[in-house]
């Protein structure tokens, strides 16, 4: 299977001669070169039946590698269990226009901050106009910045609770079909996001050299106005059970898993991609390889920025209180779960095969010494 890392292997030094990476960039760049290799150092395992030994290198553990998020979002889904309740659940989406693009690449930490401000603002306060719901709900809102093609494409996933916590301190549940008006919802967003973009220091550099004048800035913003800013809602979740699956399909994913990797041939990557403008429809791309790593660099988030962010019942102020008074109001059963260890979520995972021999199909491996084994 052709890996991140193989590409990154054969044309990563061509990639860097030509374009600088940012720190942030360069760590992932080389975290990701070095993940399960020597160069991290591991152990050596034994078979228990025919002796036979095997080298385990150590994970590099960053976020954007794809070797190394699904124990991390196996445990993240474990903690996330506790705070469901035995109601209905919405997905609700946000986007921004492309015009941003460049002005979000630039500054990111900044605008990606401002984007769930508005995002969550624009929730919890249509939550809580007696109009549509009267009442606070639980929000899980995760960052990504990608497309299917790997092309730079920023937009928020909310996992809502259908209903809220009233100041009366009852529960309120919402209506069953959804959650607010999309249109309501996209137009409130935009109201909000554009607020707060007039006021936030920002950086322009290149494309963007010219929004350093206040009156280009003000006419651009202007024309953002009459931009299309897409907002849907899902149809809501059927049980509770659901959501924790959805969940762990967007709060770790990273810009491509390698699984989509189809090949790596004469300077060039291709992979599938799903066309959600054609049908969904699953298609095959071939770019070059010095294209592929600009696409992927794209999307390393800012050092300690933090991508899955609650909101609302769900705000880490407090919450186990909120959360214990919605639990009764919901008559949602509740019995807390003792985090599992790594090892423990990679047995349960791998059942039977969990450790087993790879020469005799028998025995199973088990640690034989620490490995001294640096590059």
């Amino acid at each position: 299977m052709i890996e991140v890392q193989d590409i990154l292997n054969q044309y990563g030094d061509e990639y860097r001669n030509k374009h600088a990476l940012s720190p942030i960039q360069a760590k992932a760049f080389r975290d990701i070169l070095s993940c399960r290799t020597a160069a991290l150092g591991g152990h050596v395992d034994a078979c228990d039946k025919c002796g036979h030994q095997v080298i385990s290198y150590n994970s590099c553990r960053n976020r954007h590698c794809p070797k190394c998020q699904t124990v991390a979002k196996e445990r993240w889904i474990e903690n996330r269990e506790n705070d469901l309740l035995d109601i209905g659940y919405f997905h609700v989406v946000f986007t921004v226009p492309d015009d941003l693009n460049h002005v979000m690449i630039q500054n990111q930490e900044v605008m990606y901050n401002l984007f769930f401000k508005a995002v969550s603002e624009t929730l919890l306060e249509l939550g809580a106009d007696p109009k549509y719901l009267g009442a606070k709900p639980g929000i899980t809102a995760v960052l990504h910045t990608w497309g299917q093609n790997l092309m730079y494409h920023p937009h928020i996933h909310c996992i809502v609770t259908g209903g809220g916590l009233a100041s009366s301190g009852k529960w309120i549940n919402s209506r069953k079909k959804f959650f607010l008006p999309v249109k309501v919802l996209s137009k409130k967003f935009r109201g909000k996001f554009l607020f707060y973009l007039r006021r936030v220091k920002l950086q322009f550099s290149g494309a963007t050299e010219a929004l350093r004048s206040s009156g280009e800035f003000d006419a651009f913003v202007d024309d953002l106005y009459s931009k299309d800013w897409v907002t849907y809602c899902k149809p809501p979740f059927e049980d509770a059970s659901r959501v924790v699956k959805y969940l762990g399909r967007y709060t770790h994913r990273i810009a491509i898993s390698n699984h989509r990797i189809l090949k790596l041939e004469d300077g060039n990557v291709t992979f599938n991609w799903r066309d959600y403008r054609d049908g969904n429809k699953i298609k095959v791309m071939t770019i070059t390889a010095e294209e592929f790593i600009r696409r992927f660099m794209l999307h390393i988030l800012p050092s300690g920025f933090r991508k899955i962010r609650h909101f609302g019942i769900l705000a880490s102020r407090d919450k186990s209180l909120r959360l214990a008074l919605c639990r009764r109001l919901t008559n949602t059963g509740f019995t807390a779960k003792a985090p599992r260890k790594a090892i423990e979520i990679v047995r349960t995972m791998l059942g039977n095969k969990f450790n087993l021999c790879p020469r005799c199909g028998v025995g199973y491996l088990t640690r034989a010494s620490p490995a001294a084994l640096t590059a």
